[in-house]
């Protein structure tokens, strides 16, 4: 597997896209459970109909390109081909001196946003990334050597991993984090996520509450074939400040009102782009039994 992932690594995204539309429509049509659940979650967006179809097939281009950003050579350059809409946000963060956060969620090429950082901004202020390794030992083999860049550094989601997000903010640098994913037992709360309660990650609001970091929310939008052609890129990247009401919601230092408030955020930037939103993500399930507990991650901030 690892072999054919590397040999999809050199497919243009022109040929790997329509690849991975076909093959998002094909999971849409053979699994009902995931048929189920993207109905269900674009349903409750209040997504139309054309939105739900575009948002299986972007499903589809997500995974189809994610060898080609992973195995991708750590010497070759994004350049033009991944554009930045407001980048003087991220500018106007760093120089506070505070240390940066990250937020993205689960949305278009959600992982070209920390590549594309580090390319612009990480010579000055290196980020480090959280990541939950793969169950297949040759994808987790793939992600350890992949996601590690230039100016890039992914730690796992455990104890040591938690200790090094704290590090690289103490030290004024930048942390990436994907607040929409389910978080293990006991670090995180139950919060309204478009009017249903999802089990919402505390790790995010208390790392900028004992900090005092700055927030930014990205977003990295995948661009179609005709408006590649047009801007001579692939991707762009989307920046905004974070909003005042998930700063205030933030500084009362309450779990379950800072998560509702990042809750918030997440769906307004979401539904900016909501076709691109990985919808068939089980965001309501429940959470999972791992080492790292509530009383570690307190120990390790």
């Amino acid at each position: 597997m690892s072999r054919l992932f590397f040999v999809l690594a050199n497919w243009p995204l022109g040929l790997l896209h329509p690849v991975g539309a076909l093959l998002g429509w094909l999971t849409y049509l053979a699994s009902p459970s995931y048929r189920r659940r993207i109905q269900a979650h674009t349903r409750q967006a209040g997504m139309s109909l054309r939105q739900r179809w575009s948002a299986v097939a972007h499903t589809g281009r997500m995974v189809a390109e994610m060898p080609r950003l992973w195995g991708r050579p750590a010497n070759q350059m994004l350049g033009d081909r991944v554009q930045w809409l407001h980048p003087e946000v991220v500018e106007a963060a760093l120089a506070q001196g505070k240390g940066l956060l990250l937020l993205t969620p689960h949305i278009g090429c959600f992982e070209i946003c920390a590549q594309a950082y580090a390319e612009r901004f990480g010579a000055d202020k290196p980020i480090t990334v959280l990541y939950r390794p793969a169950k297949q030992a040759w994808l987790a083999e793939v992600m350890v050597h992949a996601r590690n860049r230039p100016h890039l550094l992914a730690s796992p989601a455990t104890l040591s991993g938690v200790r090094q997000l704290m590090r690289a903010l103490k030290q004024g640098q930048t942390i990436g984090l994907l607040p929409d994913q389910v978080p293990p037992e006991g670090m995180g709360v139950w919060a309204p996520f478009f009017g249903r309660p999802a089990y919402t990650m505390t790790m995010a609001a208390k790392l900028a509450h004992q900090t005092g970091c700055q927030i930014v929310l990205l977003r990295g939008e995948r661009l179609g074939l005709l408006q590649r052609w047009r801007q001579g890129a692939d991707f762009v990247v989307h920046a905004e400040a974070g909003p005042a009401a998930l700063m205030a919601a933030i500084a009362t230092g309450d779990p379950a009102q800072s998560a509702t408030a990042v809750n918030r955020a997440m769906e307004d930037l979401i539904m900016q782009c909501p076709q691109q939103y990985l919808w068939g993500y089980n965001r309501y399930k429940g959470p999972r039994r791992e080492i790292l507990t509530r009383q570690e991650a307190g120990g390790a901030a």
